[in-house]
């Protein structure tokens, strides 16, 4: 059943688990809405509603008969000074997934509904505790894989994004205002400003904008992490690489040559970022049909890598047949990775743009593998924690719709376009912007949002 957004309602009181399913020292259970400390009243050991807001009190959940549920820790918290702006209870229990079920069903029949996904953070976008560019980065943390990408998250959730499109709208808002008024005005030759000095203002915001939209780069690399695929002919010591970069024995390494028939993948944080490692079989030309599907499946995964290292044994010369394959690859994706040179080697070896040395048996040369594979990714270094970087893909595509019809703008003012048409690509210009922080947002544009939150969040 596709999940559909469900409107705000004030009267309602929502409740659902905060955290992650399984056992634990502890379980927390939110409520929040208009009833949450009314609720909490009727399970509660004490009256809850006489406690101060964000004060914590030993008790205990009671069920309809007064018989003890669990031994807990309740916390309230008064709206608006809550995450979701309303009065909000949260309860810590112990967190088995049995008495944490018991606790929220005690919950539930005191009268509150179960929470949709991203429901609670919805009503603090609704209240006005964050705006929807930040409520998106509470996600974004719940799911970032890598340092760099949780200090992005972080700076979007202090509102660092916020503030930039809030700023691009305050520079195009007042030469709005002017080209409304000569579409209104015509007749009373109103000029506030020159033309050539509205152009140079549109231009100087229109570069600080794609500046902005260029980040996304660096921003979908922290969000998704790369691909990295290993690659070669077989028994070139692909699956010793593999082992060697996730430090311990995930593929089966034998002398045999086609050992690994299928592709074989493992999650790896590599400095401050995640990768999704990809061992392949080992490419070459054979009738066994159960390899041949093995070698077709790792040219896919080649094709679709965002980054491959090329194995090659050091100890032997390059065959005709890698030489090809490598002259295949791109260059700007591909780092050479010479194995085996703890062995003798032969008198020359290829070059290439990227390359390393290394023994993936002995663990020589991984950490020069590390920092080969970390320059190829950052050409022109990580971002800095002070720079701002796009990570989300609909911001990224509302920004470039805006700069769009920003420089549809300009083009329009330098070439003596009637005003009328001028005002309209100005409009969808802020319009556009205003979808960034949930200024202009549709109910499709916030169903699409929150349903990728989890529940409790």
């Amino acid at each position: 059943m596709k999940f559909v957004h469900r409107p705000y309602d004030p009267q309602e009181t929502i409740a659902a688990v905060a955290t992650a399913p399984g056992e634990g020292g502890i379980a927390v259970i939110r409520i929040s809405g208009k009833n949450a400390l009314l609720i909490a009243d009727q399970i509660f050991s004490a009256k809850a509603s006489n406690y101060q807001s964000h004060t914590a009190h030993f008790g205990k959940i009671l069920d309809a008969s007064k018989k003890i549920v669990d031994e807990v820790l309740l916390l309230p918290m008064h709206g608006p000074k809550s995450y979701t702006g309303e009065d909000t209870i949260e309860i810590h229990c112990h967190g088995g997934a049995l008495i944490t079920r018991r606790v929220l069903e005690r919950v539930l029949e005191a009268g509150a509904r179960p929470a949709q996904p991203g429901e609670f953070t919805f009503r603090a976008f609704i209240n006005g505790k964050l705006d929807l560019s930040q409520a998106e980065a509470v996600q974004e943390l719940i799911a970032a894989k890598s340092e760099l990408h949780l200090d992005a998250a972080e700076k979007q959730l202090q509102g660092a994004l916020s503030k930039k499109i809030t700023q691009f709208q305050k520079e195009l808002t007042d030469s709005a205002a002017i080209l409304e008024a000569w579409v209104d005005f015509p007749e009373e030759g109103l000029e506030f400003a020159s033309l050539e000095e509205i152009v140079d203002s549109l231009e100087s915001t229109c570069n600080k904008m794609d500046m902005l939209h260029a980040t996304f780069y660096e921003g979908k690399i922290l969000h998704h992490g790369l691909s990295l695929c290993l690659s070669g002919a077989p028994n070139v010591g692909k699956s010793s690489l593999m082992n060697a970069l996730l430090g311990k024995e995930r593929a089966i390494v034998t002398h045999i040559a086609g050992t690994t028939r299928d592709l074989l993948e493992a999650d790896m944080r590599l400095g401050n970022l995640h990768f999704k490692l990809i061992d392949t079989a080992g490419i070459r030309t054979t009738d066994e049909l159960i390899e041949a599907e093995g070698i077709r499946r790792s040219k896919t995964a080649i094709e679709e890598a965002d980054l491959i290292l090329f194995v090659m044994d050091a100890s032997k010369p390059p065959s005709t047949e890698e030489k090809h394959l490598l002259a295949t690859l791109p260059e700007d994706k591909t780092i050479l990775v010479w194995n085996k040179i703890d062995l003798a080697q032969p008198p020359s070896m290829l070059s290439y743009p990227h390359s390393a040395h290394i023994s993936a048996k002995n663990g020589i040369g991984i950490h020069t593998l590390h920092t080969a594979i970390e320059n190829l990714i950052w050409k022109k270094g990580p971002p800095s924690k002070e720079e701002i970087v796009i990570t989300n893909e609909r911001h990224y595509q509302s920004l470039g719709n805006a700069i769009t019809s920003l420089k549809a703008l300009i083009s329009g003012l330098k070439t003596e376009i009637s005003p009328e048409f001028l005002a309209s690509d100005m409009r969808q210009t802020l319009i556009e912007l205003g979808t960034i922080i949930g200024t202009n947002i549709t109910e499709d544009i916030l169903t699409a949002i929150f349903s990728k939150f989890c529940i409790g969040k």
